[in-house]
């Protein structure tokens, strides 16, 4: 009779040593296990590319994950869901909110009000769902060292929420470099179950990469980590069912005669790995556009919002 499989120590070729480094590097569940590279496994548990395959495969065969009917599909659908980002047009732009089970990246250039939707958002998500909100808390990598509490309390006083009770739901984690960026990352599984962590928030998405990432010659490296930053948040979502939210720099492409030649940073590599794409920019004031750029199943248009002491509202 097969063994029957319930933890990582259970799969084949798995001993008690090697189930607690792949515990260690964030590998504590089937799930995670079977959505791994043989690669991943070889590099955080040292273990053989032939013993990789194997528990990779009983993971898979365990979780029945293969070919499903696209009403299956439409079912595990019904499990997303959406954080508002207080204001009507915005939340209508993106089909109802921030979702969960994916990635949505904001860009746009310095004061488009990047960093505002994650404070808006890391409170909301607080909100009851009957309020457009999760009922959850907030991870914050902050590697621009620019979260404010401040702008949390001003929002958090807006919705009616405890001030001391917001703030201490936001879970806030500095970045020091890229590497420390996607450690961070890395361990954010640990905390989500329990915490009840419903949003996970990258500001600045890019900018520890580019500091240290310069020139044509480290273009390469600094794209495959990117990549590894992007697939381990892209798991996170899906798995924990939780919200992703990145902002992300910009720079201004000199080969563009014509029309805005501003673009996100990160290339395909980010751009792939994120399913809602916003571009932010500033307008007359305290008003503020917000362009949706890609999106698998939500037409492309624009939201005017404003950006006041209350955070992001619509306009009057």
């Amino acid at each position: 009779m097969a063994k029957e499989i319930k933890k990582v120590s259970d799969l084949p070729g798995i001993g008690d040593a090697a189930a607690k480094k792949l515990e260690d590097a964030g590998f504590k569940t089937i799930e995670s296990m079977a959505v791994a590279s043989v690669m991943e496994l070889k590099e955080v548990a040292g273990i053989g590319e032939g013993t990789a395959e194997k528990a990779i495969k009983a993971a898979r065969d365990t979780l029945e994950m293969g070919f499903e009917s696209a009403d299956v599909l439409a079912e595990k659908r019904k499990l997303v869901g959406r954080i508002t980002t207080g204001s009507k047009e915005l939340d209508s732009l993106i089909g109802g909110g921030i979702e969960t089970q994916s990635i949505t990246e904001i860009y746009g250039k310095m004061a488009a009000g990047k960093s505002q939707w994650a404070f808006q958002t890391a409170v909301t998500v607080q909100l009851p769902l009957e309020q457009g909100g999760l009922e959850g808390t907030c991870l914050y990598i902050d590697s621009e060292n620019s979260f404010r509490p401040e702008r949390v309390i001003q929002v958090a006083k807006r919705f009616g929420l405890d001030v001391d009770a917001a703030l201490k739901n936001i879970f806030v984690a500095r970045a020091y470099n890229a590497e420390h960026q996607m450690i961070l990352a890395e361990k954010a599984t640990e905390m989500i179950k329990e915490k009840n962590v419903k949003l996970l928030i990258v500001d600045s998405l890019t900018a520890q990469f580019r500091a240290e990432f310069i020139g044509r010659g480290t273009l390469a490296e600094r794209q495959q980590r990117l990549n590894k930053h992007m697939r381990t948040l892209q798991k996170t979502a899906e798995i924990n069912n939780i919200a992703v939210l990145v902002t992300n720099q910009v720079m201004s492409r000199p080969d563009i005669l014509f029309g805005d030649p501003t673009e996100p940073v990160g290339g395909n590599v980010v751009g792939h790995a994120s399913k809602t794409r916003l571009y932010l920019r500033k307008s007359k004031e305290d008003k503020r556009v917000a362009k949706l750029v890609d999106s698998p199943s939500l037409p492309d248009g624009e939201a005017i919002y404003r950006i006041t002491e209350n955070g992001i509202e619509d306009l009057e």
